[in-house]
């Protein structure tokens, strides 16, 4: 594996003695992500195929601390420059060795976290506080709960912090949906998600697509997706960047493969045809 591919597969959300904050270099932030993890016990309302979140051993569920995670922030902050002396970052290009972005990811969905908005809070300051005025504060969600009202008025914490959603859609119907998430939640539920907050603000739409037993997804499937970004956008959503990529790390099944760079291609043409922007990640 090259240098590059090896960097950007290597995805872990735990740093020494860190419990919330870990480094990553993203190559879809394009730089140096200051990762935040609101569920180091893997609470999720999802339960993805392709998740690199490995839920199969019970972890110990302990209350969030705001002042631990903030203490964490601020030191990886501060000390971000000395991370590319590390043996996991001295390969880092000199291009990739900024930081880009602080982001609520982590292995589980952030926003089902009660404490969102005040660690949302805690975050904002911080990046006050170091002068980070470039930085952005991403936050990574599968748009389930972006209608409820402690999220939306977190949301607009967010806008005044340079925010950022990265908004996830990895299916067009139901169906496939079910198959790939296997949530319990309906699929209306993260399209009116997806719609009500990219009504307010233009948002990042992510969607992974793979092979599943060594199939792509049908051209129906394929066309429904494209249906429902051509929909969303009818109904006033603002899409500032549509991501289509696949999976790069260890995935929760071993029946889940990427998709092919000529298919992920074919697909964010025609997703470029609707007149937004699309990068392809293969």
């Amino acid at each position: 594996m090259e240098p590059l591919k090896r960097i950007f597969s290597s995805h872990p959300r735990r740093w020494r003695q860190f419990r919330y904050v870990y480094p990553v270099i993203s190559r879809r932030s394009g730089g140096l992500s200051i990762g935040i993890n609101l569920t180091p016990d893997a609470t999720c309302n999802f339960n993805c195929v392709y998740c690199c979140a490995d839920r199969s051993v019970p972890r110990r569920v302990a209350p969030l601390d705001l002042d631990v995670l903030e203490a964490e922030l601020r030191d990886m902050v501060a000390k971000r420059a000395q991370l590319f002396s590390e043996p996991e970052f001295q390969q880092v290009p000199a291009e990739l060795r900024r930081l880009n972005d602080i982001a609520f990811s982590g292995d589980g969905e952030p926003t089902i976290v009660p404490a969102f908005g005040n660690a949302l809070g805690r975050v904002a300051q911080v990046r006050r506080d170091f002068g980070l005025d470039d930085v952005k504060i991403v936050l990574i969600t599968n748009a389930c709960c972006l209608t409820r009202s402690a999220v939306v008025a977190a949301l607009v914490q967010l806008d005044q912090s340079n925010g950022e959603i990265w908004a996830k859609l990895d299916a067009g119907s139901e169906e496939y949906f079910r198959i790939v998430s296997r949530a319990h939640v309906p699929f209306q539920q993260v399209v009116d998600g997806i719609l009500a907050t990219a009504r307010v603000r233009p948002i990042v739409l992510q969607s992974l697509f793979m092979r599943l037993n060594e199939q792509p997804p049908t051209a129906a499937e394929r066309t429904a997706y494209v249906e429902l970004v051509r929909w969303l956008l009818a109904q006033g959503a603002q899409f500032k960047l549509v991501q289509i990529y696949t999976v790069a790390r260890r995935t929760a099944e071993d029946f889940v493969a990427p998709l092919s760079a000529v298919d992920l291609e074919a697909l964010a043409a025609r997703v470029r045809d609707l007149g937004v922007a699309v990068r392809a990640y293969a």
